[in-house]
Parts: C-alpha cells; sequence; structure tokens
C-alpha cells in the first residue's frame, strides 16, 4: 500500500505516503490501482513529494477491460497500490503482435523496455497528426513508423494504399529496404525534378483536372474568374478537335465579340482599336483583318472599313456590321463536345483562354480585363516553364486508370507506399500539386460502389504549407482537407498531417484529428493551440512537452487508452533530415 487518500479534488486525489519515497525508483507517470471494494479506479501518477503524491484518475478497471475516464472515483477507505503487469497489459496492450490488428510503434519511456503495439483499426481508419518543432523527431517518428508497418511484423499490408508528399525530399531513400524485408512490398518514388530525378516523373492529366483544380494552378483569388476557367475548359474541348463546327464556333466568337464593340456606343477611334487588337491576335481565315467586304463598285478589306474619315466618323458602320453578323450562327449545337474526355495540351488551353476571354467581352471593360486577363499571364507563364513537363501527357486516360498507375511499380507489381517528391518545385505549386492529387483520390473514392474498400493514406509533411485557413472555402466554397477530414473516413480516404507549426494548421483540419503524436513542442502560440484544439491535453502534459528528447513524444487519441510516453526506434534507413555538419563545413 502507497499510502492514505487524503484529498479528492475534481480527477485528482493526494495520498499521504506510506512508503520510503527516497528508496523507490522514479514513479512519475507510474499507474496505481485503488481497490475500493469490488473496483478497481486507476490513476497515473503525476506529482511527488516526500511525504505526498498527486494522483489523476484515468479510468477503471473491469475482469477483461480497461475503461478510460473518470465516471467513478475512489472512496477515502480505498488502498493504493502500483499497477500489476497483467492490469498493465489491459492499459497499455499486450506485449506480442499475435495477429494482424496490430502494429508495433516503439517502447515506453515509463515502463522500461514495454513495447507499445497499437490497434491498426483504432490509429489508421482515423485522421492523425505528429507535431513536434524542427529537430523533434518527426521524420524520423514516420519512417519507423512505416517502416514498422511494413516490416515489423510478419503481417504485411499488401493491400494498402499510403501517398506521402514529401516537401524535402527527406523520405526518398528511407523505403527503399522495405522490398527486401517482405518480396510482395513495392515502394514507388514521384519526383518533380525535371532533369534528373530519382523515380518517376509527376504527370498530371489535364482533362482530368476540372475548374476548382485549374483555380488551384493558376492562383485565382476572386471568385468572379471562375466562370472564365469554366468557359475555356468547355472551349477547350471544342476548339481541340476537328470537327468543322470548330471553325463555325471560333467565327461565331469573334463575331459576337466585334459586333459587341460596334455596338457599344463608343467612339469610332476606340472601336476600331479594339476590333484591330482581337484580330491581329485571334482570327481564322474567314474572319480576320483581310477578310473582304464587297460594296456597290469597289471591294475592300476589313481593316480598311474600319477607317474613320476626318470628323471621326466610321463611313462604313453599316456594311461591317452586316458582313460580321454573317458569322453568328444561332443554332450551334456544341453539346456533344461537353461530355466527352479530350486529350488537350496546356497550349490548347491556353488557345482556349484567349477566345474565352474574348467571350466574356475583355476588352469592353477595365475590370473584367483586370481580374480576367492575369489569368492568361498565369496560364502562360506555367506553360512556358519547366513545370509544364508534369501536364505534357498524350495518352487519353481515366480517373481509375490514372490511380491505378499511380500504384503501380515500374516493374508492374502493385505499390502499397507511394511517395511524392514536391520539393523541387515552389510552395505555390508543391500546394496546388497537394491539393490537386488529393481531390482526386477524394473524389474517386466518392464514386466506389462498395463504400470505404480501397482506403487511401494522404500524409502530408510541412502540413502547415499546405492545409491551412486560405481563402478556398470563399473562393470555391469548400477546402479539399477540411472536406477529407470532416467526410473522408467513411469513404477510406484519411488525413495524416505533420507539421512543426500547429497554430498555422486549418482549425478544422485540425480538429478532425482522432490520434496525436506529440513531440516536443516549444512555441507558446503552438502550445496554446495544442491545448486548446486537441482533447485532454492538461497543463501538465504541455509542460512536458516542453522537454522530450528527440524521437519521444506522447501519444493519445482513440488508438490509445491513456496518453502515452513513448520512444521510436530509429529508422533503418534514415529519412534525409540531419542537421547542417557547421564544424566540418567551416574547418
Amino acid at each position: 500500500m502507497l499510502g492514505k487518500i487524503i484529498a479528492i479534488e475534481g480527477n485528482y486525489v493526494r495520498l499521504k505516503l506510506e512508503i520510503d519515497i527516497a528508496s523507490q525508483a522514479n514513479l512519475v507517470n507510474i499507474h496505481v490501482v485503488f481497490e475500493d471494494d469490488k473496483s478497481k479506479i486507476v490513476g497515473e501518477i503525476q506529482d511527488i513529494s516526500q511525504t505526498e503524491m498527486k494522483i489523476a484518475i484515468v479510468g477503471e478497471l473491469t475482469e477483461s477491460a480497461f475503461i478510460s475516464g473518470f465516471a467513478k472515483k475512489p472512496s477515502f477507505k480505498a488502498t493504493t497500490r502500483i499497477v500489476r503487469m497483467e492490469e498493465l497489459a489491459l492499459i497499455l496492450g499486450e506485449q506480442q503482435i499475435k495477429d494482424s490488428s496490430q502494429v508495433y510503434f516503439g517502447v515506453s519511456t515509463v515502463y522500461p523496455n514495454y513495447r507499445v503495439n497499437v490497434d491498426v483499426n483504432r490509429f489508421f481508419s482515423h485522421h492523425f497528426a505528429v507535431l513536434g518543432n524542427t529537430g523533434s523527431g518527426k521524420s524520423f517518428t514516420i519512417s519507423k513508423l512505416i517502416q514498422n508497418l511494413f516490416a515489423g511484423s510478419s503481417y504485411v499490408p499488401v493491400n494498402s494504399n499510403i501517398f506521402i508528399f514529401d516537401a524535402y525530399g527527406e523520405y526518398t531513400t528511407a523505403f527503399t529496404k522495405l522490398e527486401e524485408a517482405n518480396p510482395l512490398i513495392r515502394y514507388k518514388v514521384i519526383t518533380t525534378d525535371v532533369e534528373s530525378g530519382t523515380g518517376d516523373l509527376l504527370k498530371l492529366p489535364l482533362w482530368l483536372l476540372d475548374v476548382d483544380d485549374f483555380a488551384q494552378l493558376l492562383g485565382v483569388d476572386n471568385p468572379s474568374q471562375l466562370p472564365i476557367i469554366d468557359k475555356a475548359l468547355t472551349l477547350v474541348k471544342v476548339l481541340s478537335s476537328n470537327n468543322p463546327d470548330v471553325h463555325k464556333h471560333k467565327n461565331d466568337i469573334l463575331a459576337r465579340a466585334i459586333l459587341d464593340i460596334l455596338l457599344s456606343g463608343n467612339d469610332s477611334g476606340k472601336i476600331r482599336d479594339q476590333i484591330i487588337a482581337i484580330l491581329t491576335n485571334f482570327h481564322t481565315n474567314e474572319l480576320n483583318l483581310e477578310t473582304k467586304i464587297a460594296q456597290p463598285g469597289y471591294v475592300r478589306t476589313l481593316k480598311q472599313c474600319l477607317y474613320t474619315d476626318k470628323t471621326g466618323k466610321m463611313q462604313e458602320m453599316e456594311a461591317v456590321v452586316e458582313v460580321i453578323s454573317r458569322f453568328i450562327v444561332e443554332d450551334l449545337d456544341l453539346s456533344k463536345y461537353q461530355s466527352q474526355n479530350t486529350v488537350f495540351t496546356l497550349q490548347d488551353l491556353e488557345n482556349a483562354m484567349d477566345f474565352a476571354l474574348i467571350s466574356e467581352g475583355i476588352l469592353k471593360s477595365n475590370h473584367i480585363f483586370d481580374y480576367a486577363n492575369i489569368l492568361s499571364v498565369r496560364l502562360h507563364s506555367l506553360a512556358n516553364s519547366s513545370a509544364a513537363k508534369y501536364f505534357e501527357c498524350n495518352e487519353m486516360i481515366s480517373k481509375e486508370m490514372y490511380i491505378r498507375k499511380l500504384i503501380t511499380a515500374p516493374d508492374g507489381h502493385k505499390a502499397q507506399l507511394v511517395n511524392f517528391n514536391i520539393s523541387h518545385v515552389d510552395d505555390r505549386l508543391a500546394k496546388a500539386i497537394t491539393k490537386i492529387i488529393s481531390r482526386i483520390l477524394f473524389t474517386f473514392s466518392l464514386d466506389v460502389k462498395e463504400r470505404a474498400k480501397i482506403p487511401f493514406h494522404i500524409i502530408i509533411e510541412e502540413a502547415h504549407r499546405y492545409v491551412q485557413n486560405d481563402k478556398d472555402t470563399e473562393i470555391l466554397g469548400y477546402n479539399i482537407f477540411d472536406r477529407i477530414t470532416k467526410e473522408g473516413r467513411k469513404y477510406g480516404v484519411i488525413l495524416g498531417l505533420i507539421t512543426q507549426r500547429p497554430s498555422e494548421l486549418s482549425e478544422t483540419s485540425i480538429s478532425q484529428c482522432s490520434n496525436f503524436l506529440i513531440l516536443r513542442t516549444l512555441h507558446p502560440k503552438d502550445l496554446m493551440f495544442i491545448k486548446n484544439m486537441v482533447p485532454s491535453v492538461g497543463s501538465e502534459m504541455i509542460e512536458q512537452l516542453k522537454s522530450l528528447p528527440p524521437g519521444n513524444c506522447i501519444a493519445f487519441g482513440s488508438a490509445f487508452k491513456v496518453p502515452v510516453p513513448m520512444r521510436f526506434e530509429k529508422p533503418n534507413p534514415e529519412p534525409l533530415s540531419n542537421n547542417a555538419d557547421i564544424k566540418t563545413a567551416w574547418f
């Protein structure tokens, strides 16, 4: 017996010690049992002095299980003792993995050499977060966790689909030995290095992307820009076709834009300049500045008919209107193009964007020009950058085929682990790529007949750079990561967030996480954020987080019956996350 209960305050019990505490090993964080008649209340030692002990109530033991929470409290007559090993197994789990329902995480830092094995469903069927300062061991933790999952026992998840978005290329070599551990395992690297990267070059078929995806790529910051993208995506299917209707439609778009200008009421000089500007950059064989306009006694070009006289009037206005009107097609049916998948390039989309801008009357309004023309500029920049190679796909492929290709290793076998090395692109494009691929995976899962039959795990390194409280909800009506964390679990799409700045994460996304591995965290704002946003975190645990050694964490959530201080072993191979060796570099 450790001592007698002298106070019960909230969920804490104070004990007057009846043992020689100086002769005991460190008892902080050790579990104790209050035996009271037939009930067994479990507590965790928080603080110890020479004469007293403060114990937090964490749950109750039955004959075969541990129930977390403190619905019951011990009475003053209860006896107090250290937990027994068979009882500890009910709290922290069995030491041996008996079947595929468990995976080895690490060892307890409270109970020497006690292996912490975690229920696969309780952890991997819920969103999770790995939080901690730089240098605290986040990359090591994730690397070792995945290595344990695939090589830690004889039970191997051969049908898993784990996608890692690797912000620094740290994990590229961390999983290269998995195939040695089990011949059924394949690890695949998809790189953004267009020169000589390790792995397959990232490919994103443009026709699999919709308005929301292009809004990410082009940095849309105004909802009024979305209809222009939508119009461009509609036109690109038409303009990329060889059907005769294509030429009619081009002429129709140009003619309508020119007629709007002719009938705008502006002065003739401005009308002339705007029409010349359009037909200089966009024209067809039939409709251009050299199109012939025949009048009794003479034939002139369209450009000649746009000239104004000394009084500033366009004498041939009626003739121009009459000729341009002939290109208007009232019954042109383009609906057959809307539903078909068409292979197209960024250059095709540029062309379609130009016609979309004309169709929207870009020259009629400075306001329209300001927010619309920027889309064309950004698309042109993308099409002429090295990143254009990511979108060079010449073979028609469906969304299902694309995902199947993602999880197919170079040797044709299934890849269970796919690493997207996005370290070779800037933050804006990396964020867009991460969102687009996550959205493709999520929308595919929505259409799977047997719901959640094909689970996808999306793990995002440096998540505070991509999973943010940004303008997506304002512009698109939703944030894809918020939607995944709110809806994805029932469709088998699970998000894992790794970050050193949890306070910069989307509050919705982090609040939907059910499991947490928190390593050393020092920033007061992050500590307060963790305390406010993460369940079951008290002041005592916040203090512990400040002094955790690298590789040590406090794990809690739906997969853990009580918060578990634990240490992950070093991964082999290690991720490329070492600090700079200043001594060697300098001397």
